[in-house]
């Protein structure tokens, strides 16, 4: 039987007076959350805020021993936090166009279950090698997929925050679900794109390795992106599979 250890924190950066971004870390009820938020007006800090204490009421509620456990789980926390955001657009007309991108990793013994909308990102540090689990439904990684942009191209474009997919702005929300096996030593990294648009990928695995805790390794990544510019929030999740 293996057991999770996490650590999570976020940052305000250098450029923005607020904090849109929000997570939560229960390992004890399977599941590690992040979510950033979108609309200005404060209406992103209600969204994100709104997918976190969703995931918290359903895991908390949650009863099972299966992968196929989780996998609802997962897909009740999206479907209904997405239902919650509509209703609260409706209900205040001045946060329309709210909504938040948001990771969700949920496990159940040896197995994690990984829902995925907007361009937060999910990555596996497994054998030394870093590896993204997400792809990111943003208007600049069609480009890439379609060959019309390289990814250095993409990392100071001017439209790279154009969001295709977020949770809390349309009736029907497509979620991206992953599964896979956990195997001791993996560990996980959730971000908000505060992480991932100012590191690249190499820098943050060379950030990973173990000579340092999960406290410290998400302090260092922090850091990271605000010497880079901190031109966003920034939100780093860590979980270790430890045997």
């Amino acid at each position: 039987m293996s057991k999770i250890l996490s650590f999570g924190k976020s940052d305000a950066g250098l450029r923005r007076s607020n904090n849109e971004d929000a997570f939560l870390v229960k390992p004890e009820l399977g599941f590690l959350a992040l979510a950033d938020g979108m609309g200005g007006a404060a209406a992103g800090e209600v969204a994100s805020q709104l997918f976190t204490e969703t995931a918290f009421e359903v895991f908390s509620k949650a009863r099972g021993q299966s992968e196929r456990d989780a996998l609802k789980w997962v897909q009740d926390t999206f479907q209904k936090a997405n239902e919650r955001m509509l209703n609260h657009v409706r209900k205040n007309p001045l946060h329309q166009g709210m909504g938040c991108t948001a990771e969700l990793l949920a496990f159940e013994n040896q197995n994690y279950v990984l829902g995925h909308v907007g361009d937060s990102r999910t990555y596996l540090f497994r054998n030394g090698q870093l590896r993204q689990l997400t792809r990111d439904h943003s208007l600049i990684q069609d480009q890439i997929d379609q060959g019309l942009m390289t990814p250095a191209e993409a990392r100071n474009h001017a439209l790279r925050h154009i969001i295709l997919r977020a949770v809390g702005t349309e009736e029907t929300l497509a979620v991206d679900l992953t599964r896979g096996k956990t195997l001791a030593g993996d560990l996980f990294l959730l971000c908000s794109d505060g992480l991932s648009d100012m590191v690249d990928d190499l820098l943050i695995q060379e950030s990973l390795f173990p000579s340092l805790g999960l406290a410290e390794r998400v302090e260092t990544l922090i850091q990271l992106a605000k010497s880079a510019g901190g031109y966003d929030n920034i939100t780093v999740i860590l979980c270790e599979v430890v045997a």
